[in-house]
């Protein structure tokens, strides 16, 4: 594909990513997440509709795109929050749905409904809140450490499960390459220690802003060198990309980098280009015409999103949350969709998973993203708040 081809697909997609924030403001009723208008406008965009881009030319960047969702992904997860009791309550529902899911994958299979039944079984069992509950005010507190566990381990342990299970290579090989690519990851956190010489940390310090950008740079390194690796050995860029961003935590933390600074700038760059770009061209993949074919697919997908992921939730934190904060945990659980594409992605590249399959899951994500999360918030915004749930300690609680 030539040049000019390749800009003017990019124009195209830039310029829905520009507008996107537009039309969230104008649009009347509750402000629905900008992710479900890129996904919107790539359609329109797209092949399928308007064609006036492909996806061939920008699929790089959208790769990029995907690696920095992951990148700040695992850069937000705090491993020790997994060893608390938010972490195990998490782990022991994501158990839960993996083995709902277990049998309700079966289930369609048996009955003819699908037929690639590890992805589809995986798919229910995700969870995405990076990009959802930022500016909802629904992080802080005891509860926001929750959520954070929740999705973590939503968002994790799929990754690692996708790496080992649905590789091109067979499940000791891509478990040894797991094993291998996560040993690396963990030498490179040694980085910070033989680099603390007073002459790189004048570097670091001096190099922060203006035309150095000095962490930046290094940290987009760090987010290329694995995302190659894992490629290198056959596994998804996903695992990459969260191993990057907890090693870059692990960098922050030792050479007491600026994080607030550093995070702004991951915002401007992964936000301001490259996510919007990967979840246009994935808009621009979108199979409308097999769901057309077949609505009942994508909403019996969209159920079985809260069925399988959310309902867990009622069950596993009745001894930590009131009841309205474990039926927010129910739907904000349940809000699933950059995995969803993936793995979608994955099945069509397998040449199991029906193309209608592939679309309802993709389109479920999309319906999880525009109605859990608003339904979870409006809760939350009606419940009392504790001192805890806004993370006020009892010594910090006034006294009367």
């Amino acid at each position: 594909m030539d040049l000019t081809q390749g800009l003017d697909d990019l124009l195209a997609v830039m310029l829905v990513a520009a507008l996107a924030p537009l039309v969230v403001a104008i649009l009347p009723g509750p402000r629905i997440p900008q992710v479900v208008v890129f996904l919107v406008g790539g359609v329109l965009i797209g092949p399928h509709v308007l064609g006036f881009a492909e996806t061939s030319s920008i699929r790089l960047l959208a790769n990029i795109g995907l690696g920095f969702l992951f990148l700040l992904a695992g850069y937000e997860l705090d491993p020790r929050l997994l060893r608390q009791e938010p972490g195990r309550l998490a782990i022991g529902g994501w158990l839960m749905s993996a083995a709902i899911a277990v049998g309700v994958a079966g289930a369609l299979t048996a009955a003819g409904y699908i037929r690639d039944y590890v992805p589809v079984g995986l798919a229910l069992t995700t969870t995405a809140l990076g990009t959802l509950l930022r500016d909802n005010g629904m992080l802080g507190g005891e509860f926001g450490r929750h959520v954070f566990a929740a999705g973590a381990v939503g968002e994790l342990f799929p990754i690692l499960i996708i790496a080992v299970f649905l590789g091109q290579r067979g499940s000791f090989v891509a478990l040894a390459s797991v094993a291998l690519v996560g040993a690396l990851a963990l030498a490179l956190t040694i980085v910070p220690w033989l680099a603390r010489s007073a002459a790189v940390q004048r570097i670091v310090t001096e190099g922060q802003e203006a035309t150095g950008q000095v962490t930046l740079r290094w940290s987009l390194v760090l987010l290329f060198a694995l995302l190659a690796l894992a490629s290198r050995f056959g596994l998804d860029v996903v695992l990459g990309a969260v191993l990057a961003g907890i090693v870059l935590r692990g960098w922050t933390q030792h050479l007491r980098m600026d994080t607030d600074s550093l995070e702004h700038k991951f915002d401007a760059v992964g936000y301001g280009l490259f996510i919007p770009i990967f979840f246009i061209s994935s808009g621009m993949s979108f199979d409308l015409e097999s769901i057309s074919e077949d609505p009942l697919r994508l909403l019996v997908f969209f159920v079985l999103l809260i069925v399988v992921r959310g309902l867990p939730s009622l069950l596993v934190y009745r001894h930590a949350m009131a009841p309205v904060q474990r039926v927010e945990m129910t739907f904000i659980t349940a809000t699933s969709l950059p995995l969803l594409i993936a793995l979608a992605a994955v099945g069509e590249q397998d040449g199991v998973m029906l193309p209608a399959t592939a679309a309802s899951m993709i389109g479920a994500g999309v319906l999880s993203v525009l109605v859990f999360p608003l339904i979870a918030v409006g809760l939350h915004r009606r419940a009392a708040l504790t001192p805890a749930d806004v993370g006020i300690t009892a010594e910090e609680t006034p006294q009367a």
